[in-house]
């Protein structure tokens, strides 16, 4: 029977790594401290757990011994990418097996004339369109981390990226998955083609964060490159204005390929890291991509300025050449390690809101941040509401990390109020599950639980992580009652 909140190992730990070591090649098994200690977080590096054993299987065989050994003694599973994860979906299990999928990194096939690639998930985001260039495709989810990030990862966690506005999010672009079970059985998800019969296994699959299957195959989607992309980048001297224009963009019945904001703090870190030319002085900018043919390329990029020039923006730029355009682009995707420069720690959050919602969200945030005496350097998916706020706070000061947990978990609350909700696509891990309880109600809950038990009876995949035990709300619920704050009424159910 599923339980969700502890399983007890039928087998000691000496004994685990002795049966692995029948089953996983020698220099690939790790178990002493120092093996270990480089997988006790991914990105989220606040919350930190060494693992008891490091699994890095070769082959789909080896995954399934080891999954089958660990569902008949009851010892739970961790899969991991390459960590690059800012949840702390990744993070180990003190007792169990952390099952590393890195040596799974081959681009099995590229079929151009079906526009699909067959990859294994340790096959870094950015290698699939660098493959797939020869054939003038390549794979539009682009996470910033896409230089390191595997594909495993972006659709256990399903990644977006600057691109995600107009072209989807990592469910909507790919086809297949092979998945192994938590018993072993080797399952395929989804087909060849755009359509299949019976329940939509391949959506559920894609952003289940570990919790339902291993994933050992991706068959992507691929698009063509398109004829020309243009940016322009517009500088804003008040955020609420930058906020307002995104709006006004797509109500002119414009998509951009991509549509991206960042705030002063934002600028400055990634204008010194990179030198993309970004304006010093403004409050917040807004990187507009516009792809497709030339015709239509060039009529978006004339329209889309006059619409920015009337939402207040100081200075509108496009970029004069791809070298140009690539350098804007690099200045974004390198903003989250840029803003390591101002701070000690940041703390990077992930939700998503209406875009109509945009000014009044980056408000309220600035009234909390003064509230909590935390800067915050915001970085975000602007086109569709994906906000990425990082937080500044140093670890060395006593209570300071719990403070901005706090602040953190404020600014998801205010997605959910506003209709939004609390992870775009970095994922629930062990980051957002206590705002679990405050999108979802008690029936809800359960129903998540029971997709769960449906694929993993003993709660051995990625246990305690991404949806939370009904004893776990009922606590946070009455925490927050008692502080006055949030009243929850739902959670009278628990």
């Amino acid at each position: 029977m599923y339980n969700p909140e502890k399983t007890e190992s039928t087998i000691s730990g000496s004994a685990l790594i002795e049966a692995l070591q029948q089953i996983i090649p020698a220099g690939s098994l790790l178990f002493e401290e120092e093996d270990l200690k480089p997988y006790e977080c991914d990105g989220l590096s606040a919350y930190r757990v060494v693992p008891l054993v490091v699994a890095l299987p070769e082959t789909i065989e080896q995954v399934q011994k080891v999954l089958n050994l660990c569902h008949q003694h009851k010892v739970p599973v961790v899969a991991r990418g390459a960590g690059t994860g800012l949840s702390g979906g990744a993070l180990p299990h003190e007792q169990g097996v952390l099952l590393s999928l890195a040596k799974f990194k081959n681009i099995i096939d590229i079929d151009p004339k079906r526009r699909i690639a067959r990859v294994q998930p340790g096959v870094r985001n950015l290698a699939i369109s660098q493959a797939a260039d020869q054939y003038g495709l390549y794979y539009a989810p682009d996470p910033s981390s896409q230089i390191a990030c595997t594909i495993g990862g972006n659709v256990a966690e399903n990644s977006g990226g600057v691109h995600c506005l107009k072209y989807g999010l990592t469910v909507h672009n790919i086809q297949q998955l092979k998945i192994i079970t938590i018993d072993g059985e080797l399952l395929t998800i989804g087909g060849s083609g755009l359509d299949s019969a019976g329940y939509d296994l391949l959506a559920l699959m894609t952003g289940s964060e570990g919790m339902l299957g291993i994933i050992v195959e991706v068959t992507v989607k691929l698009l063509p490159k398109p004829e020309r992309a243009q940016v322009l980048l517009a500088a804003f001297d008040d955020i609420v204005k930058a906020g307002e224009a995104v709006g006004n963009i797509i109500a002119a019945g414009i998509i951009p390929a991509g549509l991206e904001m960042m705030d002063q703090l934002a600028i400055k870190a990634a204008e010194d890291f990179v030198h993309a030319g970004y304006p010093l002085e403004a409050e917040a900018i807004l990187l507009c991509e516009l792809d497709g043919t030339n015709e239509e390329v060039s009529e978006h990029v004339l329209k889309v300025r006059e619409v920015l020039q009337n939402s207040g923006a100081t200075e509108v730029r496009t970029a004069r050449d791809e070298a140009e355009r690539q350098v804007f682009w690099q200045g974004r995707k390198a903003a989250f390690p840029a803003v390591g420069r101002l701070s000690p720690d940041y703390y990077c959050m992930d939700g998503t809101i209406p875009r109509k919602q945009l000014p009044q969200v980056l408000k309220a945030m600035a009234d909390l941040s003064a509230e909590y005496q935390l800067p915050v350097a915001n970085v975000f998916h602007a086109g569709d509401g994906n906000l990425h706020p990082l937080i500044l706070y140093d670890a060395n000061i006593p209570g300071e990390l719990e403070r901005t947990e706090e602040f953190g978990g404020k600014i998801l609350e205010l997605c959910v109020e506003v209709g939004g909700t609390i992870t775009g696509e970095h994922g629930v891990g062990m980051e957002k599950i206590n705002q679990m309880c405050v999108q979802f109600n008690s029936l809800e809950l359960q129903q998540f639980h029971a997709v769960k038990a449906a694929f993993d009876p003993q709660g051995l995949l990625n246990p305690g992580k991404a949806v939370p035990t009904l004893h776990r709300c009922a606590e946070f619920g009455a925490m927050h009652v008692h502080k006055g704050e949030l009243p929850f009424p739902e959670l009278e159910r628990f």
